[in-house]
């Protein structure tokens, strides 16, 4: 089973590719669910199709649904929730308030996760495309198991022990509610089983993320946020869409000759940052893309003779690492002249420079205090290595070979 998700900054276009490249693959004969992670769905507006969080058929071959996140989180975690909005209204405040706050941070994203390895358990389908939250928070709760460790697996199962066993003495003392056994049982089922099957299925080689960006600075920045996040996540990317370009066409008016040159140059930098990832060009369109036809025949335009569901390119092998003797960046970059290279630590990104390219890269928030130490170039790999240095200066270092 297949499973590809779309993720890029609010606005790009996400829905439209993501039910494009669905009904393609359902065209060409795959059972293909596409599923809106989404808040803010837009789905069943792309399908031209009325949607709820039971698949709806739209052609042959091709479901949608809508993911309804509070009701899997009431449905997965009721209890839970049940006792923190119990537990806020004690401190006095106001229920309807209480119930929000309730409201585990990341619950609605984890919710989509579990719907989505629900329907990829089933075996009802060859592929799923999830149209992801612009914010891309959907990958970050990936990382949670890591997190947890295991001392705190023993210490929320004696706890849970101990709330059993001294809950009615305890009650009789203490005004505030106590959490009860099936409280802590809920919570231990899902930080410690839910998220890591979550997890190795996000890591599978059978799944693959899909950023999609349009044109513009702002959005082709973000992206590359969202890359940084792959690389540290260990997440499978394999392909950039460039979505909303002015056809040839349009480009030779002299009105559009300066957009010309931008959306050329922004394409050459997507093309640059994003490699070895496949980068797919996607054109703007006169009207509206909508419903099963015209998606199909945009989702043509968009793969060809590609096969949508397949892995188009490699992942970018860039790696952090984070450990007692210091903090490394590892980037393979094979046939380089090491003597071209030049790297510096620029605000929150690390600028790499090759025979007067350069390539930017956002760097992780435990970096944010640490300045480049030593750049190295051996066996075809360059390791920049980091160091904690307060007033140290940011100047650009030269690669040494070794």
């Amino acid at each position: 089973m297949r499973l590809l998700l779309y993720t890029g900054k609010g606005g790009v276009g996400k829905t439209t590719i993501a039910a494009a490249t669905g009904a393609l693959a359902a065209r060409r004969g795959l059972r293909t669910l596409v599923l809106s992670a989404d808040a803010a769905h837009s789905l069943g507006d792309v399908l031209d199709e009325p949607l709820s969080a039971t698949p709806r058929a739209i052609a042959p071959g091709l479901d949608a649904l809508e993911v309804d996140a509070r009701r899997v989180v009431e449905s997965h975690w009721g209890r839970v929730r049940s006792y923190l909005a119990e537990l806020f209204r004690h401190q006095g405040i106001e229920e309807v308030i209480a119930e929000e706050l309730a409201l585990l941070p990341g619950a609605e994203e984890l919710a989509t996760l579990v719907c989505v390895e629900e329907w990829a358990g089933s075996g009802a389908y060859d592929l799923i495309v999830v149209d992801c939250a612009p914010t891309g928070s959907t990958l970050r709760l990936v990382t949670l198991p890591e997190v947890a460790s295991h001392s705190l697996r023993w210490l929320l199962r004696i706890q849970r022990a101990a709330a059993y066993v001294a809950e009615p003495l305890v009650r009789g003392l203490v005004g505030a509610p106590l959490p009860s056994a099936g409280v802590f049982a809920e919570a231990d089922r899902l930080f410690y089983k839910t998220l890591h099957r979550l997890r190795a299925r996000l890591l599978s080689n059978d799944t693959s993320i899909r950023l999609v960006v349009t044109p513009e600075s702002m959005v082709i920045d973000e992206a590359r946020r969202s890359l940084t996040d792959l690389c540290l996540f260990q997440l499978a990317g394999d392909a950039v869409v460039m979505n909303r370009l002015l056809p040839a066409e349009a480009l030779r008016e002299p009105f559009f000759e300066e957009w010309a040159r931008t959306q050329e140059e922004r394409l050459r930098e997507v093309q640059q940052v994003f490699a070895p990832m496949a980068c797919l060009l996607s054109p703007l369109q006169p009207d509206e893309v909508r419903g099963f036809e015209a998606l199909a025949a945009h989702g043509e335009l968009l793969f060809g003779d590609r096969d949508p569901a397949s892995r188009l390119g490699e992942s970018v092998r860039m790696r952090f690492e984070k450990d007692a003797t210091g903090a490394r960046v590892r980037m393979p970059l094979p046939g380089l002249d090491a003597t071209t290279l030049e790297v510096a630590r620029v605000a929150d990104e690390l600028v790499i420079g090759v025979a007067g390219r350069r390539r930017k890269i956002a760097l992780p928030s435990g970096f944010a205090k640490l300045e480049v130490e030593r750049v190295a170039f051996r066996d075809e790999e360059l390791v920049v290595s980091f160091a904690d240095r307060d007033g140290a200066g940011m100047g650009a270092h030269r690669a040494g070979a070794s």
